[in-house]
Parts: structure tokens; sequence; C-alpha cells
């Protein structure tokens, strides 16, 4: 009898574990997804980067004007964005949509990345490749070293519009991974969650307003961006961000014909399942101070991460990286190390530590059997950290600091270094 109840429980384990496969894979089953009309499509946790929803997110697919993520990015990243410069006339002269550039035009990097995100300029993509690299085709060398450290190994850029050719293409999950990385970037997120905006540029510069071509951020609540594309061979093609209660889910559409009805319906039907998890942090984090009153230091987070997750009480893993020490004084709320969180071998977000409290230093008592001009105690080339400030000097290489610290931690057990006797 106990045979047959066992058997009997293994059977329904193994189906539990056919139908499931996971926790998480249930989850997602038990929410009814709205019919999705998109020739590829995912929805994805912009933090954990967890995929919810997926059809064809592998497929290799052009993927128009979205492309101008990745150049927008990268020409906020190659900094110095407000000084003004004039355009490449042959760059801005591009068929499609446009910012407005003209022939002798000055502009910002800054006011191409607001042509390129908001009217989708395809003479702001132009303008932005040359000013960066030189020629189009040595942007879409940049572009692609950036796909490859971002893990988009189904990508590959030719153009910095997202203008068709045969060689140029991309996933929905390479896509989602790219705008995971982007809305990281404080002016990437700025820009792109802004309906209108008012930009300088001109020969000479004057005032414009531009408008953005994403319906979604004044037709769903939430959405703070990102990009919309099309050409007649990609079909229609969105990348959006929607973010409510702290918790942000990025949805992308490849040849999709009602984009913006399925981004609306997609997010109207997870969000109420999500669950709002904080990153737990380590209980207790400590580094070793030298020369203090203290041995070691307790350090903090500057910051919480909030995600969504349809399974409650699943962490994410965090790895410590800290400094091997700190020399006293140490001032409370200094660099200690960070948190870092990946996911198949890419940073998700890291969290900065500080110091808790404020640690002082250790003053050494001196030592009266010692006589020099110098009267601290030691000989003139003694190195002893107890009296050398050398020692504690943070900008010394590492093996030398290890050294004067345990020199210090010798003499504090009453021994001294060789230099003393």
């Amino acid at each position: 009898m106990c045979k047959r109840l066992f058997g009997l429980l293994l059977s329904i384990l193994s189906i539990i574990s056919m139908v499931c496969g996971s926790v998480g894979q249930c989850s997602a089953a038990a929410v009814e997804l709205p019919a999705v009309s998109a020739k590829a499509y995912i929805v994805m946790e912009a933090t954990t980067r967890e995929v919810f929803f997926s059809q064809n997110a592998d497929e290799h697919l052009p993927m128009a004007s979205t492309t101008k993520i990745m150049t927008t990015l990268l020409c906020l990243e190659s900094g110095d964005l407000d000084t003004p410069f004039p355009v490449d006339n042959n760059a801005i002269q591009v068929e499609g949509s446009s910012m407005g550039l003209v022939k002798d035009d000055i502009v910002t990097k800054r006011a191409l990345c607001y042509g390129m995100l908001l009217p989708s300029g395809n003479d702001a993509a132009g303008a932005t490749a040359v000013k960066l690299a030189g020629s189009l085709s040595a942007f879409a060398d940049l572009m692609n070293e950036r796909a490859a450290q971002l893990g988009m190994q189904n990508t590959h850029f030719v153009t910095p519009s997202g203008l068709h050719d045969e060689q140029h293409y991309s996933t929905a999950y390479d896509m989602a991974i790219l705008t995971a990385t982007a809305l990281q970037n404080p002016d990437f997120r700025e820009i792109c969650g802004q309906a209108t905006a008012k930009v300088t540029f001109g020969n000479p510069p004057y005032d414009r307003w531009l408008k953005n071509s994403n319906k979604l951020l004044t037709q769903c609540e939430g959405v703070i961006g990102v990009k919309t594309g099309f050409t007649d061979e990609a079909g229609r093609c969105l990348v959006s961000a929607c973010q409510r209660e702290d918790m942000t889910l990025i949805c992308v559409t490849l040849n999709d014909p009602n984009d913006w009805q399925t981004h609306t319906q997609l997010y109207e039907t997870l969000f109420p399942q999500l669950h709002k998890q904080t990153v737990a942090l380590p209980e207790t984090i400590s580094i070793p101070v030298v020369g203090g009153t203290a041995d070691t230091v307790s350090l903090q987070a500057t910051d919480s991460i909030t995600y969504g997750t349809l399974q409650e009480g699943v962490d994410l893993p965090l790895t410590v990286h800290t400094k091997p020490f700190l020399f006293a004084p140490v001032p409370a709320n200094q660099y200690g190390g960070f948190l870092v969180a990946e996911r198949d071998g890419q940073i998700l977000f890291k969290l900065l530590l500080t110091t808790q409290t404020a640690v002082p230093e250790q003053l050494q008592p001196q030592r009266s059997s010692h006589k020099n001009p110098f009267g601290n105690g030691c000989n003139a080339g003694c190195k002893c950290g107890s009296h050398n400030q050398e020692a504690f000097n943070i900008d010394l290489p590492l093996f030398r600091q290890i050294n004067m610290a345990a020199f210090w931690l010798r003499n504090r057990t009453g021994k001294s270094c060789s230099s003393c006797y």
C-alpha cells in the first residue's frame, strides 16, 4: 500500500515538473495574456532582466528607428554634451524622418539626442555618427562593439538611424537588454520620457519645439519612453518602458501593426500580477581599520533597489566588493566598496557601500627611550607606522600600504620596527 502511494506521489510530482518546469514558469503561465499580433515580442523586468513573456524573442529581424536607442546611448556616453559645433553637411542629407537640420547648422550632442529620441531624426543620427566616429561605417563598428559588451549576441548594426539594410538586424531580447542599460543613464531616461521639448539649434541657433512620436507617453499610465520605429521592411516597431509602484517593465514588439494596443494591454495585464520586492542586503558588512580606535567599521548601502517579480521570496544573489582595509581616521560615509548583482555575465546594478560611523585615529604614546632632534621618539630614518605619516599615505602602492600597516600593528603590541632599535 505504501509503495503504491509513493509511486502515485512520484507520478504527480513528475507531471507537475513537466507542466511547470519551474515555479516562475508556473506563475507566468497562470497569467492570461491578451492576443499579441507582433512577429516577435518580449516583456522584461528592467532591473533583474527576468523575462516574463516572449515569442520569437531571438529571431533576427529589422528594428527600424529603435536603432537610435544605441546611437543615442553612445552619444550620451561620449560626454561633452553641451559644446556647440557645426553639423557635417553630408551626414544630414538622409531620407526619412528629420529633426530639421539644414546646411551649416550649429548643434550640441544633447540637441542631437533629443532629435533622435523625439522626432526620430535620421539627420540627427547621421550627424551624431560622423561627430563621434568620423564616418557612418566607423560608427557602426562602435555600435557593434558596444552591443558585444552588453551581450547582444544576435544583433548587427550597419546604419545609425535604422534605415533598412539586409545586414542590419536585432532581436526583441537584445533590444530589451539594450533598453535596460540605456535607462540606467539619467540623461537618456530624462530625454526619452518627454512628450515635447524645447531644443536650441540652427545658424544662428534658436529655440524650437520637438514632439515625441511615442504616443504611449500620454496614453498609457506610467510609460517613461522609449522609441518608435517604422520602415516598409521592418513594419511597426516599438520599444517602451513603464514604471508603476517602483517597478519597471520593458516591452519590445517587432513588426506589430497594433503596437500601441499591444503594449498597453500587456502592461495592464502584468502589473497587477507582480510582487514588489526590495533587494535583500547582507545583514552585516564590515571592513578592517588600520590605526583606529576600532578594528573594523560597518558599511551600509547608499541606496535601495526594488523590482517586480511573479514569485515572492526570491532574492537576487549579490557579490560584495570592499577595499582590503581603511586607514584611520575614517569619516562617516566614506566609500568602502560596492555590492553588485549580475545575470548571464552582465552587471544588473551596483550599490555603493559607505561607512556607517566615524573611526578616530588611535594615538600612540611617544617612546622616551628614543632621543633624536625630531622629538618624535624614533630615529630619523624610522618607517614605523605609529610615528611616520608616510606609512598611512593612501596614495602609496597597495603592497607598501600593507607593509606599513604590518609595522604599525607590531608597534601597537609593544614591539617596534627594526628601524627603532
